[in-house]
Order: C-alpha cells, then sequence, then structure tokens
C-alpha cells in the first residue's frame, strides 16, 4: 500500500545513470543538471564543445553526483555503440536516455542542398535512432529504462517566418519514431517520449534576438497564448516527470510545452 511519505520519491533519480546528448549548452546543459539535481549521475555526449561540456560535469560533480563527458557524434553507429559501452563500463547500467543533439540549417526548399538535408536527418532522425539503439540494447537487459528525446513544436506546425522544412521533417520523424519505439519495447518495460517544446531561449534564439528582434518579440512571443518565449528551465520538470517512477504509465506521449502557441 502506498503510504504519504512514498509520494516523496516518486522523482527521485538516485541510484540511477543518466545520458544526456548535447549537454554542455541550452536545453541539454539545464536537463543534464536537473536530472542530477534528482540524483542521477550523468554522462554528457557532445560532438566538438568538450571544454563545456566539461565545465557542467564539473558542477554536477561540486552537487555531489557522479558526471562523465564523452565526445562523440551521434549520427555514427560506432560512437554511439561506444558511448553506450563506456557508460557502462563505468557505471554497470543505463536507466535514463535523454535524446537533446540537434541541428537546424535554414533555407528556402527550392534551393536547400541535399547535403544540408542529409545532415539534418544525420544527426536530428538517425542519432536519435542510433543513440536510443545502443541505450535500449542494455536496457532490454535490465528490463527497465527511460528514453526522452527533444522534439519541436516544429514537428507538429509549420512555425514562421523562417523557413527550415528539413528540420520540421526531422522533428515530425523523431515524433514517430517515439512513438513506434515506444510500442516495440513496452514489452522490456522500457519508456518512450518525447518533448515538443516552443520557442526557448538559448543562445541560438539570443543570435536571432539580436538580428530579427521583431520576428522575436512580435511574432513568436505574440504568437504564445502566455505572450512570451520560455526558458530552459522550464523544459526540467517534465523531463524529471518523464526521466522518473511518477512517470511509470506514461509511454508514447509527445509533451508540447510551447506557451500555448500551437492553440491557435
Amino acid at each position: 500500500m502506498t503510504t504519504i511519505s512514498d509520494y516523496k520519491k516518486i522523482f527521485n533519480l538516485e541510484g540511477r545513470t543518466a545520458i544526456v546528448t548535447g549537454g554542455s549548452r541550452g536545453i541539454g546543459k539545464a536537463l543534464a543538471e536537473g536530472l542530477a539535481a534528482h540524483g542521477a549521475d550523468v554522462a554528457i555526449v557532445v560532438r566538438s564543445t568538450v571544454d563545456r561540456a566539461e565545465a557542467v560535469a564539473n558542477d554536477i560533480r561540486a552537487s555531489g553526483r557522479k558526471a562523465m563527458v564523452i565526445k562523440a557524434d551521434v549520427s555514427n553507429e560506432e560512437d554511439t555503440a561506444r558511448v553506450a559501452a563506456e557508460v557502462i563500463a563505468k557505471w554497470g547500467r543505463i536507466d535514463i536516455l535523454v535524446n537533446n543533439a540537434g541541428v537546424i540549417y535554414p533555407g528556402n526548399a527550392e534551393t536547400y542542398s541535399l547535403a544540408d538535408w542529409r545532415r539534418t536527418m544525420a544527426v536530428n532522425l538517425e542519432g536519435v535512432f542510433l543513440m536510443s539503439q545502443a541505450a535500449g540494447l542494455q536496457m532490454i537487459k535490465q528490463k527497465k529504462g527511460s528514453i526522452i528525446t527533444i522534439g519541436s513544436m516544429s514537428g507538429i506546425i509549420v512555425n514562421w517566418p523562417f523557413r527550415h522544412t528539413a528540420y520540421n521533417v526531422s522533428k515530425a520523424g523523431v515524433h514517430m519514431l517515439t512513438k513506434g519505439l515506444a510500442t516495440e519495447w513496452a514489452e522490456h518495460n522500457i519508456r518512450v517520449n518525447a518533448i515538443a517544446p516552443g520557442y526557448i531561449r538559448t543562445e541560438l534564439t539570443d543570435e536571432v534576438l539580436r538580428e530579427h528582434p521583431d520576428v522575436v518579440n512580435n511574432k513568436w512571443a505574440k504568437d504564445a497564448v502566455m505572450n512570451r518565449i520560455g526558458s530552459v528551465e522550464e523544459l526540467v520538470g517534465a523531463t524529471v516527470y518523464l526521466a522518473s517512477d511518477s512517470a511509470s504509465f506514461t509511454t508514447g506521449e509527445i509533451v508540447t510545452i510551447d506557451g500555448g502557441l500551437t492553440l491557435r
């Protein structure tokens, strides 16, 4: 029988290990720190920003949790297998995977290069599949695990005025991949969910703000019913929920966190 004190533990991630791809800055950094704050040990996977990832790892260690940094390209099958192997060798298990790494190459569809299209799909979609597969093999052995992928409202709507159809397609694919893996791996007690953020304040949006303040202030913010863009911290709660036992009956869901932008 569940007691009141038991409910205090439903977000507790102590004793669990997590992998966060693209965890050196922005959304990934906040999610890595949020998981650590609730007790998880965190492996941060980055392709190039190793120094920044090490700084995040040091902060996590200072908080009392374990952390490691792995340099890898999520679109490379050998790299993703190596990431899983290194985490297992060091910590013995993989409990949580957060697929956050992603790229965006804007451009008009009629002149969009095939190289940019393929790189977008390689990182945003194939990278999610490869990392999920590598971690999923261990989770199947454990008979437990939680995979959380950062999708996007761009997988639900065609956001405007910037043109990035390839990005939209990749995120829509991520949402369906989430549902497919959730269905296949439920028998192994692995839950697979995604978060679809709206416009979130990151270094990337700061660049847009400097170059196109009218778009950020008069389009992005005002399109949301809450009349603003979000912060990376506002994605942490949903991630901790989906990673923890509090979401034990939640799988195949796309959790939209967009300030109500897709409501109208």
